[in-house]
């Protein structure tokens, strides 16, 4: 998969448009977006989801030749692709954001017109690591549409993550808005604010853009066969809405954390950054609890801890974000480690934000 397509084609009848959306790391507050909270996440180029709509006689959602397999060498290996990657590929999450885009496009007055397209998919995201990968799909596929029905000035930035996150809903994905949030920005780092106040009145969060650079030098640690991140919140979000103590002052403890965090960063102390991450990690595994989370989930973070290094989930288990604040030697140690461990472990890349003109245009005034 080409990591840097070539820019969409425009001005005619047969533009064709094509865009990616990067995964996506939940660097702290993590799991409150979901619990009115707040969160700092970023997008990394080490990953990502491709999209490419071009125009054709009919609507055709065209499936991927690996994650849409629809042809096997033989039963057992049908049964064995089905026991490790689930019955579901991407063709489903195209379909979902074409329902959500239309249906929120007639109930705006927004007016489409009426040709058909072709929209195809790719990705390299590492199944079920927590990476936000079917939300990148998704997303990726919505900017190609907003180019195609030329709206993009006439759908709210803030607004895009509610559709994505609606598509998913469709099909059951429980999940919130934070890693929509950050795949919409395209990159940099974006703190969320997802006050109950200012969700129950326009229906998102207040996201601020910060200055990437701000992030030391981070690594990303995720295992071949890792866990499902699809059943993490279930419990906690039911004790939450119960009014269960512990759960509420645990999440907004978590909160509180991007807060911190934010103000860590702006004054560069990364001796206060390294404690945050693992106070995130360290709440969670308290509200979640060890079977809930995994035990090769648990593993990866007790590797990056053991020779001193900070770490904590990048979603809901599958990956981890590894900080270490004593550089290259103590990164070599974290190598090693994982090599013993068989996880891999390699640089977070990172993107700065990818927001064109259009999209600025569209942003809520301070």
């Amino acid at each position: 998969m080409d990591p840097n397509p070539k820019p969409a084609i425009s001005g005619n009848d047969k533009a064709v448009f094509e865009h990616r959306s990067f995964a996506r790391i939940g660097f702290l507050g993590n799991p409150s977006d979901v619990y009115f909270g707040r969160t700092i996440s970023f997008t990394i180029g080490n990953f990502w989801a491709w999209a490419k709509l071009e125009p054709s006689d009919h609507l055709l959602i065209k499936p991927h030749p690996f994650h849409d397999l629809v042809q096997f060498d033989s039963l057992d290996n049908l049964v064995y692709r089905l026991e490790n990657d689930g019955y579901y590929g991407g063709v489903r999450l195209l379909m979902a954001i074409c329902k959500v885009f239309r249906n929120y496009c007639k109930d705006n007055g927004i007016q489409l017109h009426e040709k058909n397209f072709t929209l195809s998919y790719d990705t390299n995201i590492p199944r079920q690591t927590g990476l936000s990968g079917s939300s990148a799909i998704v997303s990726a596929a919505l900017s190609c549409l907003l180019d195609f029905y030329n709206v993009r000035q006439s759908i709210r930035i803030e607004v895009r993550p509610n559709l994505i996150l609606n598509a998913e809903k469709e099909l059951g994905i429980v999940a919130g808005l934070q890693d929509r949030v950050a795949q919409v920005y395209g990159g940099g780092l974006v703190h969320m604010d997802f006050s109950k106040e200012h969700m129950d009145k326009v229906g998102y969060g207040i996201y601020t853009i910060m200055d990437i650079n701000l992030l030391p030098p981070l690594h990303l640690i995720y295992a071949e066969n890792p866990s499902d991140s699809g059943k993490v919140h279930s419990t906690v979000r039911r004790r939450w809405l119960d009014g269960d103590e512990f759960i509420i002052s645990s999440m907004a403890e978590i909160a509180k954390l991007a807060e911190e965090g934010r103000t860590a960063l702006l004054k560069k102390d990364y001796s206060k950054l390294k404690e945050l991450m693992n106070r995130n990690f360290d709440l969670r595994r308290s509200m979640f609890g060890d079977e809930c989370l995994g035990a090769m989930n648990i593993e990866m973070v007790e590797v990056a801890r053991k020779i001193g290094a900070a770490a904590k989930f990048t979603g809901s288990g599958g990956a981890v974000v590894v900080f270490c604040p004593d550089g290259p030697s103590q990164v070599k140690l974290l190598e090693e480690e994982c090599r013993k461990s068989g996880f891999i472990v390699e640089p977070v890349k990172l993107v700065p934000t990818r927001l064109n003109n259009s999209d600025l245009k569209t942003l809520s005034k301070p």
